[in-house]
């Protein structure tokens, strides 16, 4: 057996359900030990405005815009990040992003793997 894995994208399943957009969890179809690494994409106006928010007990996260242009809220600031630009999360900061363009945008989570279930702030992101 090779000491690496391959997979694309549409090797790993969507788990968004009926949610619009997609996002697919790599880690554990990469047989990953350390990082966990997703992808998701999505169509205008999805994603958490008008919603939650979340945070980890361990988890810093990588958020990797790709394409698009994301709307994040961490914490009380509320900014944008086009294609092309990483953003790094702290663990203990309450996230969310949405897509409050015309266009889909593409991006890329990273984190350290864990069992550590998102702790969710209900009202975080009112419209």
């Amino acid at each position: 057996m090779a000491d690496y894995t391959i997979k694309k994208l549409d090797d790993v399943p969507d788990v968004m359900g009926d949610y619009p957009g997609e996002m697919r969890m790599f880690a554990d179809h990469l047989r990953t030990e350390q990082v966990a690494f997703s992808f998701r994409r999505m169509p205008p106006d999805t994603g958490g405005r008008g919603s939650y928010g979340h945070h980890h007990e361990q988890q810093d996260e990588v958020y990797y815009v790709i394409s698009g242009t994301l709307t994040f809220k961490c914490g009380d600031d509320e900014f944008r990040a086009e294609g092309g630009t990483a953003v790094n999360v702290p663990a203990h900061v309450v996230r969310s992003v949405h897509n409050d363009t015309d266009e889909d945008v593409e991006l890329v989570i990273v984190s350290v793997k864990a069992d550590d279930q998102a702790q969710l702030t209900d009202d975080f992101w009112p419209n």
